[in-house]
């Protein structure tokens, strides 16, 4: 079965990236961010 992401689902997503990128001076720190999120949303499942 196939997912379809809506145009909210897909604007929502893009707001979140701008927001962990907002406070970055760099791709590294961002890079660090989102894995920490991606790491934390792991350990809830």
């Amino acid at each position: 079965m196939v997912e379809v992401m809506t145009d909210k689902q897909y604007d929502g997503i893009l707001q979140m990236i701008g927001m962990i990128l907002e406070g970055c001076k760099d791709i590294e720190e961002a890079k660090k961010k989102i894995e920490e999120l991606r790491e934390g949303k792991k350990e809830k499942n």
